[in-house]
């Protein structure tokens, strides 16, 4: 474990920007109800060990903490941590999930949620959050595929192609950091190929609409990424434009598909066959 440190350069949205707050509170709004239903329905309890990394302004580990008292524990890492309020039961640490080291078979429960995509190790990360994992618990990893967002509604055909073009830029940012994407369809593959078993997988697909959560988040993705789209192409005025159309009444819009996939560090087997036993 380490102190705070910069996120990295190339990291898509920090945690210590001016917008994070109300970034965060869109995220919980959209998403929390989707993580944290798939968690209960997991079945979480009372007296289990949990760690959520990335846990950004630590929403989901709030509702853990809930989730497994009295007697249970949530460890919530970030590379930047300073939004996460400390807590009976709750520890809150910095953590780079790259290069820091894990404890093994420390917890019953680990989720990532919208982590993985940004890391260019996140096969190699995967692989540490499932040593990570005591036998038999169970990681729970929440990813877009962010490669199609179409535009459902709009005033006008040109203002669906700015929006559409806004869509293809972020996810030119994204992989210009190293991030993909579109991993969430390759999660399911991923956990497998980690050593897990058990999958189980559920996909979501969110309205953006005014009023709504998910909408709220790419409005503030646009401010986030405002001078990096500036700098690739897109003019002021495209910018208020997109602003503009976002809250528009007659604008709608998907978000890519939001893959909820869960699986299981195998339990222990016998001394007879200890090759099929995950690492």
């Amino acid at each position: 474990m380490t102190a705070s440190r910069p996120a990295p350069s190339g990291y898509v949205f920090d945690n210590d920007s001016p917008h994070s707050a109300r970034h965060h509170a869109s995220l919980e709004g959209a998403l929390d109800p989707l993580t944290l239903g798939h968690l209960r329905e997991a079945g979480v309890a009372p007296g289990m060990d949990c760690l959520e990394i990335g846990a950004g302004a630590g929403s989901v580990s709030y509702a853990l903490l809930g989730l497994v008292a009295p007697g249970g524990t949530v460890t919530a890492t970030d590379i930047k941590p300073g939004r996460i309020a400390t807590r009976p039961g709750l520890t809150v640490l910095a953590h780079d999930v790259v290069t820091d080291p894990l404890p093994e078979e420390a917890y019953d429960v680990v989720v990532a949620r919208l982590v993985l995509q940004h890391l260019p190790e996140r096969q190699a990360v995967l692989g540490r959050l499932v040593r990570a994992l005591r036998p038999g618990g169970l990681l729970q990893v929440d990813e877009f595929d962010a490669g199609h967002e179409p535009c459902l509604l709009a005033p006008s055909p040109e203002d669906a192609r700015l929006y559409e073009r806004f869509t293809a830029a972020k996810a030119a940012l994204m992989r210009a950091a190293g991030g993909d994407p579109g991993w969430g369809r390759r999660a399911p593959a991923a956990l497998r190929e980690a050593g897990l078993t058990g999958l189980r997988i559920r996909p979501h697909v969110l309205v953006r609409a005014p009023g709504t959560p998910a909408l709220g988040l790419q409005l503030h993705h646009l401010a986030q990424l405002a001078p990096r789209l500036l700098d690739g192409g897109f003019a002021p005025a495209d910018l208020d434009r997109l602003g503009a159309l976002m809250r528009d009444p007659g604008f709608a819009a998907a978000t890519g598909v939001l893959y909820s996939v869960q699986g299981r560090r195998p339990a222990r087997t016998t001394l007879s066959t200890p090759s099929s036993e995950a690492t």
